[in-house]
């Protein structure tokens, strides 16, 4: 978990915080990507029963990619869980 919940590289290449996305914003953009919804659909209060598209294979795909390209983890039977994006942020370390 960074401070800040910022990009780890961030600090390794000397950028500031303001140069650099927030973690949270990736993690938003990676599953509206993922979900294949517009922009803005998905905010910290989404519930994901919500959101038609996220589904359980949704779901799969979305905690594989949050640790493949934001090297995000969260374990399986914290994630099986999950019942909202605030709590996603909070398991990813950005709340």
């Amino acid at each position: 978990m960074s401070a800040g919940c910022l990009m780890p590289q961030a600090a390794a290449n000397g950028k500031k915080e303001d140069e650099v996305t927030p973690m949270k914003e990736k993690i938003i953009k990676l599953i509206e990507d993922i979900l294949k919804v517009p922009a803005g659909t998905i905010t910290e209060d989404t519930m994901i029963k919500d959101v038609e598209q996220w589904d359980s294979l949704a779901h799969v795909m979305i905690i594989g990619q949050l640790e493949e390209k934001l090297g995000v983890s969260i374990p399986l039977d914290e994630a099986i869980e999950l019942k909202g994006m605030r709590e996603l942020l909070e398991k990813a370390g950005c709340a």
